[in-house]
């Protein structure tokens, strides 16, 4: 399989977000299942891999740079998301009820 810059950097992106959000889960409190290493896996790749965007506002930004950026919306995307679904359920659960 041959990879050009461009798939190499999307997999740099979602290897690095997979393995943030690995590394947060196992550092919580939680209680690890498969299906919630799964589920925070494949979102904090996709997250990371959303860093790619920042290619088009800036062509020539360092591969360095944009898997930083990745590593923080990883991080940050992750929680925010997890956050604003909490609350969305929170508030399914009191309208239905």
């Amino acid at each position: 399989m041959n990879l050009d810059e461009n798939d190499k950097t999307l997999l740099e992106l979602a290897i690095v977000g997979s393995g943030i959000a690995l590394g947060k889960l196992l550092s919580g409190g939680e209680v690890v299942t498969l299906r919630l290493i799964v589920g925070r896996v494949i979102v904090g790749a996709g997250l990371s891999m959303a860093a790619g965007l920042a290619v088009a506002m800036i062509p020539n930004l360092p591969t360095l740079a944009l898997v930083g950026m990745g590593s923080a919306l990883g991080i940050c995307g992750q929680s925010f998301l997890e956050l604003l679904v909490q609350r969305w359920i929170g508030q399914s659960r009191h309208t239905s009820g």
